[in-house]
């Protein structure tokens, strides 16, 4: 099945949470749009999609756990530095994330402190889906009063 218009609400599968997020192609990239009734959850529903892009989240463990922190001037940049610190993540260690606990800081917020429980990358078990390269501010979306979010993201 192709990553790209997958919708993924949805029921809980193998333990993942009721997915709240999904993707849109654009022209020459990939929208990430996420659904939640708190900033919390669209931090960690565009967060568990930037993952999904990259890897198969069924085939995740949660054994290990990381911190990551962000910050930035207003909301817009906060979800840019936050996804950009997830994706250094990923790049630096070969971390994969399944689950995410997010606590934003500030109405509106302006940074945010995670801790996002997953494994390192193992090609024998993780597929790899797509390479993304950087968090753009393009069409970027973040409106916690609607429980929505969009990103897209540079492949």
């Amino acid at each position: 099945m192709s990553v790209l218009g997958a919708t993924t609400t949805g029921t809980r599968k193998r333990g993942l949470p009721s997915r709240r997020w999904g993707f849109f192609p654009t022209t020459a990239d990939v929208g990430i749009w996420a659904t939640g009734p708190t900033p919390a959850a669209l931090f960690e529903a565009l967060g568990l999609g930037l993952f999904a892009l990259m890897t198969d989240l069924r085939k995740v463990r949660p054994r290990e756990e990381r911190a990551v922190s962000a910050s930035g001037t207003d909301p817009s940049e906060l979800v840019v530095a936050f996804l950009s610190e997830l994706l250094v993540l990923y790049d630096s260690e070969g971390f994969v994330g399944r689950a995410i606990h997010a606590r934003p800081v500030g109405n509106p917020p302006t940074a945010v402190v995670a801790s996002v429980s997953g494994e390192r990358f193992n090609a024998a078990r993780h597929s790899v889906r797509t390479e993304v390269k950087a968090i753009t501010f393009h069409d970027l979306v973040f409106d916690p009063q609607r429980g929505r979010a969009r990103v897209i993201v540079d492949i």
